[in-house]
């Protein structure tokens, strides 16, 4: 049955996950609005019909419909409007995993406001430079991050309001929980305005500072129709339908939070699970979490996967668990493999980038292939094409060059914010460069080979660091490897490996040598790593993915990460 208003249909996915990658389809209108044109549609439909689980890492748990969280974020919305806020507005929330950031997202794109999520693990200086690089007006966060807002507020002069979604009055914040009862009211059942925030499909939504894996973050700015490019993310990848409870491991400030507790799953109707772990991420919580709550689809960064696999898994009841996806990072064979035989399912990776949804992916009801980003995504065309522009023949690695006319996919971005030659160099022609390399097979799969800048070339020979740190993560030694290039003034590079070893394994000579070996006896001998380097960890961004840049640069000056 489908669900529809007079702006947006919103149909029922097939059933058969193989017939819907096929015939896949996906139209934007001329005026959408998510709130009002999706959201809205499943509270009319359903009153009862649950949108999200919430559940603290201490046990307390909350459940909200689409009736309630329809009601919560208009009232929120009307609190914002009576402080100022108003279309095209810009407004950066710095939350934690709480039920507020979704009720202030919503609120937002009722408003026709441009919204900004960053990590909570920001310093003020992170905080300071993002709030003036994106000219902010307000800054919606909780107690917990307070501090480092008054930090720095002085010093930030677009801000001009402060919203604190919980605990007791503050001095220069605006209450959310006193404001919408004092001293009237506010309405839950409508935005109370004189005038129209009907958006268009093309006007700003988000803002969205990259990971900065390679250099300061860059401000990605996505229309109003980039939801919509999320089906691909929840209904082909993911394999949801509106019966799901899905769960995706994910902070607040990253993209994938979009990508796996939003947009997509509610486009579906499927119910979001929203775990609220702070602190160190403890993976021993996580399988009983999916036990208890009989989580249907899963997704996490291939580093969760990783701790997950050390666990018995036999010993938890997952019998409701169907789907299994992972992206961020590649995913070893080996992780792949451990989980297939402690759950029977397999782990389907896919592939985008904040700047997209999810482009390429291993989609439900295909067989994964191990190993592989998966196939392109409806509606993307994707090509591989060498340093001129010309595309690669088969089996060789290029650069994934996404077309853009004459028809651009939906869910791409518009551009970089005030950032001209970095919009100029990843927009070429009709194409979008992502600056990730990878190899096509036979089959139509797509092979990961790392980001441009990634690529080791040694005695002419041009080596893709997931290569060499797949192999090494098939010893038992070997917990976390990363892989750069090194100078050599014989070879130009070498390939050098920084390694977290397993609890047990002592750094050794005769272990590097062993390490060394194996990698000669599982991939081309060429490609082994000359030096390794035992580390305590590895430097990450927040949202887990490894800092190249900056294992490059330790490994030309000594400077760095380990000072």
């Amino acid at each position: 049955m489908a669900v529809c208003n007079k702006k947006y249909e919103l149909e029922a996915p097939a059933a058969d996950l193989v017939e819907r990658f096929k015939n896949f389809s996906n139209d934007c209108p001329e005026y959408f609005n998510f709130a009002n044109d999706v959201f809205d549609v499943w509270a009319d439909r359903d009153r009862n019909k649950l949108a999200m689980i919430w559940v603290d890492q201490y046990g307390h748990e909350k459940k909200y419909t689409f009736h309630d969280l329809r009601k919560l974020s208009i009232q929120a919305a009307n609190l914002l409007l009576k402080h100022g806020i108003s279309k095209g507005d810009r407004v950066i929330m710095m939350l934690p995993r709480l039920p507020e950031w979704w009720i202030f997202s919503l609120a937002l794109i009722r408003l026709g406001a441009v919204q900004c999520h960053v990590p909570t693990l920001l310093t003020p200086a992170d905080l300071k430079q993002r709030i003036c690089f994106g000219k902010f007006k307000m800054i919606i966060a909780d107690t917990s991050n307070a501090d480092k807002v008054d930090a720095i507020c002085n010093e930030c002069p677009s801000l001009s309001d402060k919203v604190l979604v919980d605990g007791e009055a503050r001095e220069g914040w605006i209450n959310y929980q006193h404001d919408i009862l004092y001293p009237v009211r506010l309405s839950s059942s409508a935005v109370t305005v004189s005038r129209s925030f009907n958006t268009k499909a093309t006007d700003p939504l988000l803002l969205i500072f990259t990971s900065g894996t390679s250099k300061t973050p860059k401000l990605v700015s996505h229309p109003c129709s980039y939801p919509l490019g999320h089906r691909i993310t929840a209904e082909l990848w993911h394999g949801l339908d509106s019966n799901d409870l899905h769960y995706t491991a994910s902070d607040t400030g990253w993209a994938k939070n979009l990508w796996g507790n939003y947009f997509g799953q509610w486009i579906v109707g499927a119910c979001v699970f929203i775990f609220d772990i702070r602190g160190k991420f403890d993976p021993d919580m996580v399988l009983p979490i999916l036990e208890k709550y009989s989580i249907t689809s899963f997704c996490a960064p291939p580093t969760i996967y990783r701790m997950l696999v050390l666990n018995d898994l036999h010993k938890f009841d997952l019998s409701a668990l169907k789907q299994c996806c992972s992206a961020g990072e590649a995913l070893h064979t080996e992780t792949f493999r451990l989980w297939k035989e402690g759950t029977g399912i397999s782990i389907r990776e896919g592939y985008g980038q904040t700047e997209t949804v999810c482009m390429i992916c291993n989609p439900a009801g295909f067989e994964a292939v191990p190993g592989s980003m998966g196939m392109a995504s409806p509606g993307w065309e994707i090509e591989l094409h060498d340093d001129d522009g010309k595309p690669v023949p088969e089996g060789e690695d290029g650069r994934v060059a996404v077309r853009i006319n004459p028809n651009r996919p939906l869910g791409l971005f518009n551009g970089y914010q005030n950032a001209r030659k970095d919009n100029e160099e990843c927009f070429i022609g009709d194409f979008y460069y992502t600056g990730d390399k990878a190899r096509r097979d036979e089959n139509g799969y797509f092979w990961y080979m790392g980001r441009s800048d990634d690529i080791i070339k040694s005695s002419g020979y041009r080596i893709g660091p997931l290569e060499v740190e797949e192999a090494m993560m098939q010893h038992d030694a070997v917990h976390e490897v990363a892989v750069v290039g090194a100078p050599d003034p014989m070879r130009g590079a070498k390939v050098k490996a920084y390694i977290v070893l397993h609890e047990g394994w002592e750094a050794t000579e005769s272990l590097v040598k062993e390490l060394q070996q194996h990698c000669k006896r599982i991939t081309a001998p060429y490609k082994y790593p000359r030096e390794i380097e035992f580390v305590h960890s590895l430097p990450k961004t927040f949202s887990g993915k490894i800092k190249r840049d900056i294992l490059r640069k330790y490994a030309e000056t000594g400077e760095g990460f380990w000072e």
